[in-house]
């Protein structure tokens, strides 16, 4: 097929529809650049829909000294908070001291207290674990979430489904994110503000030409032709194979894969809040409510030497996460409780760290300047990708001396125009002016789309007007809304990233949805690359 697409230049060309491609083409665009971004599947499709799901400092990357690394995001957990209400909410999170907390052996820390506590054996020290918190409580100016408090687990309730030797804990806060929707509304509001987003879409080639990059790209509408004027690669896990054999640079640099699992099973307790788990290898697991109905356990950190995309959670991990879990709860957590696993590759920076779980997780930003610029971007975490975006734009903006400035700060996300506290209110209005809605539909609508849910679901009167239902509380009304303005294409897109619907869903369910989707011809409609686009 030949290649066709317009001559027309663009500013700045970002390769990856994860949250730093995202991020990045949010940011831009609302500088006033004008931005195109290839993704090659769907958007989130690999390492930022496969997190464990939090805005969180890092409490233990204390223990590596990374203290700018957490106090940035400290500082961004309550930033994200005010501007994404929705999709992002406080969660308390409990941490039970046992005498068999150990660190991870590699640690500054570990080999610090070593040299001067030798008695320790390596042992994990509730008052360090005491001093860390105070630091985290402190390191971020915190200001919404509520700090540090000791817990007797004898007497309070988040110590009922806990084996009976636990006695001490502390609880302290961090910050729930839906992960995946978060990458769809920077992508949609990136295109709000004149971006073009292309999904399904892989760069085939990038070269130099003169003062622009020549960027060939085949997807849905065929080749295509594109000129920009600075590249991007925030290809994530595949940030390595772009420099290498799509742009075809020399560098040294690369990155370390990082395999993280997670395992989901049925509820395993009744109360809202998390657990922090330390066990006798170093190592942490978080357990989370999710999705109503369900806990999420994970997360491994393994070093992972096959493609990107063949990441799967092993029956050891999965098997390994139900033994960790089971060191704390009363009733053991087996390989039968697990209803669905998922695993993701962290892309971190090659620092040469001994272990995965020493790499760090900063993120790396490389300037190739030899010509028109290239930003290769390596590792990052969730919490802190407004600032990497904002850092990656400080690095092109010698190229774009008329663009705007940072901007980004508490600026709210599509749907995220309501105080952070206003969940319970703008619930109470969606079921006044809905009252076919029940309580658990109408939470699940309000946390998905917060104030964009009125024109979700438009002028219906009853479920009926809202279209096929498909099961789990999905409509027609919903499917329309995520194709059309979210960039999704297919059933999985949108059970599986832009809501997780498939945990609730019959596999006979889940057919009519793609059957539905087939129908609809999602593949070639909304607002991915339409011709008027062109």
């Amino acid at each position: 097929m030949p290649v066709t697409g317009s001559p027309a230049i663009t500013d700045l060309f970002v390769i990856g529809g994860g949250i730093n491609g995202c991020g990045i083409a949010r940011d831009a665009a609302g500088r006033g650049l004008s931005v195109t971004l290839a993704e090659q599947g769907d958007l989130a499709q690999a390492t930022s829909s496969a997190s464990t799901k939090m805005f969180h400092g890092g409490l233990r990357y204390l223990e590596y000294f990374e203290f700018r690394l957490v106090r940035e995001a400290l500082e961004e957990r309550e930033t994200l908070l005010v501007a994404m209400p929705h999709i992002s909410w406080p969660m308390r999170f409990v941490l039970p001291i046992s005498p068999e907390m150990r660190f991870e052996g590699s640690t500054p820390t570990s080999r610090l207290l070593s040299m001067v506590m030798p008695w320790l054996k390596g042992r994990r020290p509730a008052w360090l674990i005491r001093l860390g918190l105070f630091l985290y409580d402190t390191l971020g100016g915190r200001q919404i979430l509520p700090g540090t408090r000791r817990l007797d687990l004898t007497q309070d309730e988040a110590g009922k489904p806990l084996r009976p030797g636990f006695r001490l804990a502390y609880e302290y806060s961090d910050c729930w994110v839906q992960d995946s929707r978060l990458v769809s509304l920077n992508a949609r509001d990136a295109a709000d503000r004149g971006a073009r987003i292309m999904v399904g879409t892989r760069v085939v080639s990038a070269s130099r030409e003169g003062d622009l990059w020549r960027v060939e790209t085949d997807g849905v509408h065929g080749p295509q032709i594109h000129q920009a004027r600075a590249l991007v690669n925030a290809g994530g896990p595949w940030v390595e194979d772009v420099i290498r054999n799509v742009a075809r640079v020399p560098s040294t640099e690369g990155v370390r894969l990082v395999r993280g699992s997670h395992i989901v099973t049925r509820r395993l307790y009744d109360h809202d809040r998390c657990y922090f788990f330390q066990g006798g290898d170093g190592r942490i697991i978080f357990a989370i409510p999710y999705e109503q109905d369900f806990t999420l356990i994970g997360t491994t950190d393994q070093d992972h030497h096959g493609a990107p995309g063949e990441a799967r959670c092993s029956e050891a991990e999965r098997d390994y996460l139900c033994a960790f879990a089971s060191q704390y709860f009363a009733r053991p957590v087996t390989p039968d409780d697990v209803v669905w696993t998922y695993s993701g590759v962290r892309p971190l920076y090659n620092d040469g760290a001994k272990s995965a779980t020493a790499a760090t997780r900063d993120y790396v930003l490389s300037l190739h300047a030899d010509g028109a610029p290239l930003l290769n971007v390596f590792g990052g975490k969730i919490t802190t990708y407004r600032r990497l975006a904002e850092s990656a734009l400080a690095k092109l903006s010698p190229y774009f001396p008329k663009a705007k400035g940072p901007w980004t700060a508490r600026v709210p996300l599509p749907g995220g125009d309501f105080p952070h506290d206003g969940v319970g209110a703008l619930q109470n209005r969606l079921i006044a002016e809905y009252p076919f809605l029940d309580a658990r539909d109408s939470l699940r609508l309000v946390r998905t789309y917060g104030t964009d849910v009125f024109d979700v679901l438009g002028g219906a009167t009853s479920l009926a007007e809202l279209g096929q239902s498909f099961g789990a509380g999905l409509t027609a009304a919903e499917v329309n809304w995520l194709v059309e303005k979210e960039f999704a294409r297919s059933a999985e897109d949108i059970l599986w990233r832009r809501t997780k619907l498939g945990l609730h869903m019959t596999p006979e369910q889940i057919a009519a949805l793609e059957g539905f989707m087939a129908e609809r011809g999602a593949t070639s409609t909304g607002r991915m690359a339409s011709p008027a686009a062109e």
